[in-house]
């Protein structure tokens, strides 16, 4: 069957899940869908979503909508960022290339991962898109100055800093698969890929991934048992408002902090010169039984009253998700898994058609919503479901 023909059997990002599970050996597809612990956060990023309803409004004329939102100066084509994936060439050769490339297809950002397994000029040329970088924060000043002026000097537009990470979480579908980079073979791993021919094929052509821009740090060189060991050695755990104050004298163009849930640190964000935050729980992947990203929203949006942009993420799968916190007060969503499932089941073209779906999806609960602009969606607009 053709890349063409399989796509035009995709109508949601549900599917591309359910067509990554195919394509991907268990160890690499339960990295991509896993949580912490017993993922109840995971879980609760969906509930918590679904619990928010939106309000059609009718009759409305909107023949004429656009999904254009500003952020940083510049004019964005939709309301939506493709997020940092670590190891996104485990899923598909030179994945990280793939997101970049139908990013810019559809004129949003693509935000490059710290662990990423290409270069950062590589990423920087790939496509027409703008793109940002995330960072996790090595124990090092000097090291942490040497990765600002790499990815100043390789064209990066944004620096997002990754702060919920002071330890990496408990994802125990990781243990359990014996997932690592690179891979360490045992006759069940090795059956794993093998029972997935054409994964195994692309593999084999590009050769095992391997995190080449982590293990650039420096004094981090030895490889590590897993990704949470490879985390631990080259990330501080020292992340407080003075380091994010010293990235802000070092870093001159947008600079986001990344992973914060309590309301409390709006205030900090605004006083260190952050020029915007996402709210994350990591996708679930850090603490598990954390809030959902989508509850403290509004109180962040209260809290920030209008001063910097929102940015979210964590659960989003379709475009009625990415209209609830628009609603709500986010400037754009951050989608991750979404885009790692499209990845894994199609490459480029997967990544680019699940954007797609998610563009016709906000066009059609902007329609319904009886809204023209992504701008005209407040809290009006939302009810919360009685469970």
């Amino acid at each position: 069957m053709t890349a063409a023909r399989r796509l035009s059997r995709i109508h949601s990002i549900d599917d591309f899940r359910a067509a990554a599970r195919r394509a991907l050996p268990r160890m690499v597809f339960d990295y991509i869908d896993g949580g912490a612990g017993t993922e109840s956060t995971l879980r609760e990023n969906r509930a918590a979503l679904e619990r928010v309803r939106l309000v059609p409004t009718a009759p409305v004329d909107v023949s004429r909508r656009s999904q254009e939102i500003e952020l940083f100066g510049r004019r964005w084509s939709m309301p939506v960022i493709v997020a940092p994936l670590g190891l996104a060439s485990a899923f598909w050769p030179k994945g990280e290339l793939a997101l970049a490339r139908a990013a810019g297809r559809h004129g949003i950002p693509f935000v490059l991962s710290n662990n990423a397994s290409v270069t950062l000029e590589e990423a920087a040329t790939a496509g027409d898109g703008r793109k940002w970088f995330q960072l996790y924060v090595p124990p090092s000043r000097e090291g942490t100055r040497r990765w600002v002026d790499s990815v100043r000097e390789a064209g990066f537009d944004a620096l997002q800093i990754t702060v919920d990470t002071a330890v990496p979480g408990l994802r125990l579908r990781d243990r359990r698969r014996g997932f690592s980079m690179p891979f360490r073979w045992t006759p069940r791993r090795f059956l794993d890929v093998a029972l997935h021919p054409p994964y195994a094929m692309r593999m084999g052509r590009q050769g095992i991934p391997r995190p080449h821009l982590m293990y650039a740090i420096p004094w981090a060189e030895q490889e590590a048992a897993d990704p949470t060991a490879m985390m631990r050695n080259r990330l501080t755990p020292a992340l407080d408002w003075d380091l994010l104050r010293w990235l802000r004298d070092q870093w001159k163009g947008p600079l986001i902090v990344k992973g914060i849930t309590d309301p409390r640190q709006a205030k900090n964000a605004l006083a260190a010169g952050m020029d915007a935050i996402v709210i994350s729980n990591h996708g679930g992947r850090q603490m598990d039984g954390a809030v959902s990203t989508i509850d403290v929203l509004p109180d962040f949006a209260t809290e920030i009253g209008g001063r910097m942009p929102i940015l979210i993420d964590s659960g989003f799968r379709t475009g009625t998700d990415i209209l609830k916190a628009l609603a709500l007060g986010a400037t754009a969503v951050q989608v991750g898994r979404a885009a790692a499932y499209a990845l894994a089941a199609a490459g480029e073209d997967g990544v680019h058609h699940a954007l797609a779906l998610l563009r016709a999806e906000i066009d059609i609960g902007m329609a319904l919503c009886g809204v023209t602009t992504i701008g005209a969606l407040n809290r009006d607009f939302i009810r919360r479901a009685i469970l």
